[in-house]
């Protein structure tokens, strides 16, 4: 498994397990961190593993989660509204940011 691709879905799993974005962030960058500084990647690369573990941070937002709550209280959605909009949305976007990254490794 590459180094991108097993960061976002650490990321990503810590997050639908936990629910916190925060917490999928920090834990996917303190797992990764040892294996990026084994790899020797450059700056470039360094910056597409940052910007996988955010990805996968990003997607699956849920009840757990408090920016889920925030959303949904301050935009007075129903919490169907929520999953429909905020969830599919932040999802959309972690896998467009990650694919992007996967996009641009080999050229970097």
């Amino acid at each position: 498994v590459s180094l991108l691709l097993f960061a976002f879905l650490l990321a990503a799993f810590v997050r639908v397990a936990q629910g916190s974005a925060t917490v999928a962030m920090v834990t996917a960058s303190g797992l990764a961190a040892p294996l990026v500084a084994s790899a020797a990647l450059n700056p470039s690369r360094i910056a597409l593993v940052t910007i996988a573990i955010g990805a996968g941070a990003s997607v699956a937002s849920h009840v757990n989660d408090t920016g889920f709550w925030l959303v949904k209280q301050y935009l007075g959605l129903t919490e169907a509204q929520t999953f429909r909009s905020w969830t599919i949305g932040a999802t959309i976007a972690g896998l467009t940011s990650f694919g992007i990254a996967l996009l641009i490794w080999p050229f970097v």
